[in-house]
């Protein structure tokens, strides 16, 4: 009988039968010598942390003994092990989705988002859900995971966008006339959104769809609102702050009111966009490609100023 730390092996027993699945218990008795070499994972696993998300890192450190390449291996192994950590308590450990988050490995609009686009969404999270900002990990942390992510997706290669993205520019500020309410890089109206950075974790048919149907999956705090005062007259814009006694009303002229309700003959909410519904007629199916490719390249853009890797097939 042999020991290390005070712990027998029928200790050894009792932590295996421990485990809460028999795949998982086979997994720790075949790989019992790996973790007790290993003081880290051995010490994870006496402190009670969940076998499932050792049981990675057990085999990753088997297969790295067994690799002609142990440099990649072991990038490998901290790549999944940072998954694990970090990523698959809301999206599984296989990252096909659980109860907080979704299926980030089979989706199409995930699928299809490029490297720097994956990187920049787990550097900065997605405003007004449950994804957080990374940053803390570190650059090259998150380059892991973005190449964990690509493996488990089966590195799927992103598809090259149709369109001229300096075509979609004079489109943005000419004769789409997309500028005149929206803004990028400072440049344009402030009635409606800044889409600088709108492209981030937008897959570009989201893009197209929001650009052709603006009314699909519309966000109440972007419909409509209709004022008519008592005089007759009526004010239409967007409501960027309301309560029970007044409501503050951003027109595309880009004058705030400031409205008392009680001098409101009415107030309407139309479950519509300000933003024009006929850009499908309007323009052509290829300038509406050459506007999605330079929304989406104000992303990568973005992500190449930061300092991080560019997508090599990217224009």
């Amino acid at each position: 009988m042999y020991r290390q730390g005070g712990i027998t092996p029928s200790r050894k027993d009792r932590l295996i039968l421990f485990s809460s699945d028999e795949s998982t218990q086979g997994v720790l008795r075949e790989s019992w010598p790996a973790i007790w070499k290993s003081p880290i994972l051995f010490r994870a696993l006496t402190l009670g942390l969940a076998p499932g998300l050792l049981c990675p890192a057990i085999c990753f450190s088997q297969d790295s003994s067994r690799s002609g390449s142990p440099g990649r291996a072991n990038a490998a192994a901290e790549a999944q092990q940072a998954f694990a950590a970090n990523c698959a308590g809301c999206h599984g450990l296989d990252g096909k989705g659980g109860e907080r988050a979704p299926d980030i490995v089979t989706r199409p609009n995930i699928r299809q988002l490029s490297d720097a686009q994956l990187f920049e969404i787990v550097q900065k999270g997605v405003p007004r859900t449950a994804m957080p900002s990374f940053s803390y990990l570190g650059d090259p942390a998150l380059r892991s995971l973005v190449a964990h992510l690509r493996t488990l997706q089966g590195n799927p290669k992103p598809a090259k966008l149709p369109g001229n993205p300096r075509q979609g520019q004079l489109l943005f500020f000419g004769k789409g006339g997309c500028s005149n309410c929206h803004m990028i890089r400072g440049e344009g109206g402030f009635f409606a959104s800044d889409l600088t950075r709108y492209s981030r974790g937008r897959p570009p048919e989201a893009i197209h769809n929001a650009i052709v149907f603006p009314n699909r999956e519309l966000d109440p705090r972007n419909r409509t609102v209709v004022v008519t005062l008592a005089d007759g007259k009526t004010i239409e814009g967007i409501a960027r702050n309301e309560d029970n006694f007044s409501i503050q009303l951003l027109t595309p002229d880009g004058a705030i009111h400031l409205l008392d309700k009680s001098t409101v003959s009415s107030l309407v909410y139309r479950n519509e966009s300000p933003m024009p519904a006929d850009y499908g007629t309007r323009l052509s199916p290829a300038q509406i490609d050459d506007l999605v490719n330079y929304l989406d390249s104000l992303s990568r853009e973005g992500v190449k100023k930061d300092g991080n890797k560019e997508d090599e097939d990217e224009d």
